[in-house]
């Protein structure tokens, strides 16, 4: 599910698609996912979306975001190629103060990312403070600000808080991520393009062993399969640089082509703290949004109701006696049942389709081997071959409302002559809770016992 399928789900609501019946029907077709209700609401939205008007919401704001995300990335790109060429300048005269570039691939990536990890534990907060001062957050206001047709869709649709936070953390990430690749890129096409003599330069009181112990703790992730890119104690020792004299020491000079090493740990300690890791949190944060909108499309106005009218039997009907299919009443058709088997081995429907009639035996408590339409729009051909298919007991449904005619009666007369058994249950409404008033229940009666077959039944 995704943020699409959130929306949509939504305007359906709004728009009270389906009745009862086909909500039922639905939930019967997908029994799989009945203790999975986000799933089940998720299958509901994919298979009524065609009924929204195009262009749908989902589809306006999607492209918004889209459009919006994009131009971030590119923006965030840019800004990281150019702030590693800036923290990569050479003169030729000074070798490149590695300090400033570490701060940026690694420091500033650990800061935050550890207050995302804050933002991701208090994202279930409507008032986030780490989440609201990001610009993922504001860029979507700022757009609005200029668009009045942007400015519409949030009129039209409020996203749940929640859902919100994680989408602002998970685009936050991803701007993030563009940013240190964008450092890699500049990193690597200096590297390729200009000869570069790094050095480490600072005003903190440390040692050339302090420094080295600080590095190698800082490529413990690539030091055991990537020594090469680990630097040593003796490359630390020589590009150690003062600015005090003005000028760079003899050892230096000499040791110059050893300096551009360096770049094997810059590039190791950029793939790894400011993209790995980032790749690390986007996908988090990616998790955190699907679960953010699982919950959140169970709380939508209309979603609780959707569900109980697709999990709960459109009625009841069952006795709380003794099972006994076959009841002689003062009528004049001997042949007439209260309570209906529990399986038949093929449940049929006159003029009505597979899924009403699942919901018909959901209803009544019955199953069967097999459900057929017949009728309607069936071709005599595809009609007699369902009644040579037709054996054992056959329960047939039909519209209690519409009185039967000679195509149903022929239907009727040919299958008895292949079945054991046909039950014929006339089904009333929904709103009379598919119960057939007396009058359509006569109708049927009398017609079937003008038939005076032995073998053909009728649920009273």
């Amino acid at each position: 599910m995704n943020l699409r399928t959130y929306i949509d789900l939504y305007a359906l609501l709004e728009k009270r698609t389906g009745d009862r019946q086909t909500r039922r029907a639905f939930g019967l077709e997908h029994e799989k996912l009945k203790h999975d209700p986000a799933g089940q609401l998720s299958a509901w939205t994919v298979q009524n979306r065609e009924k929204l008007t195009a262009p749908r919401l989902s589809d306006r704001i999607d492209l918004m975001l889209y459009h919006v995300t994009l131009v971030l990335v590119v923006i965030a790109f840019v800004l990281g190629v150019f702030s590693g060429i800036g923290l990569l300048s050479y003169s030729g005269k000074e070798p490149v103060n590695l300090i400033y570039f570490l701060a940026m691939v690694v420091a500033f990536p650990l800061v935050t990312m550890t207050l995302t990890l804050f933002a991701m534990l208090r994202a279930n907060r409507t008032k986030n403070l780490l989440v609201h001062i990001s610009p993922a957050y504001w860029m979507e206001r700022l757009v609005a600000l200029f668009s009045k047709k942007e400015e519409r869709l949030f009129d039209d649709f409020s996203f749940n808080p929640r859902v919100l936070n994680w989408m602002v953390i998970r685009r936050s990430q991803m701007l993030a991520l563009a940013f240190s690749l964008g450092l890699l890129a500049a990193l690597l096409g200096v590297v390729a393009t200009r000869d570069i003599a790094f050095a480490w330069s600072t005003t903190l009181d440390l040692s050339d062993a302090q420094f080295h112990t600080f590095l190698e703790a800082l490529a413990w992730p690539w030091r055991s399969w990537l020594p090469s890119a680990v630097p040593s104690l003796e490359l630390v020792a020589q590009s150690h640089y003062y600015r005090l004299g003005g000028h760079l020491s003899e050892e230096m000079v000499s040791n110059a082509a050893l300096l551009g090493i360096w770049w094997k740990f810059l590039a190791m300690a950029t793939l790894f703290y400011a993209v790995i890791l980032r790749t690390l949190f986007y996908v988090a944060a990616t998790v955190g949004l699907k679960r953010a909108i699982k919950e959140a499309m169970l709380t939508l106005e209309g979603a609780a109701l959707l569900l109980r009218d697709m999990n709960e039997p459109l009625v009841t009907t069952h006795s709380d006696e003794a099972e006994r299919p076959f009841v002689q009443t003062d009528t004049d058709y001997p042949r007439l049942i209260h309570t209906l088997e529990k399986v038949y081995n093929s449940i049929q429907g006159w003029s009505l389709p597979e899924e009403m009639l699942r919901t018909f035996s959901d209803a009544f408590l019955v199953k069967g081997l097999v459900y057929v339409e017949a009728g309607g729009n069936n071709t005599l051909a595809k009609d007699e071959k369902i009644i040579e298919e037709s054996r054992g007991s056959v329960l047939l449904f039909v519209k209690a409302w519409e009185p039967p005619t000679m195509d149903f009666v022929d239907y009727l007369e040919a299958l008895s002559s292949h079945a054991d058994r046909v039950v014929v249950v006339p089904v009333g409404t929904i709103e009379a809770s598919l119960k057939p008033s007396q009058k359509q229940f006569e109708v049927w009666l009398r017609k079937i016992a003008a038939l005076n077959r032995e073998n053909i039944w009728i649920k009273q």
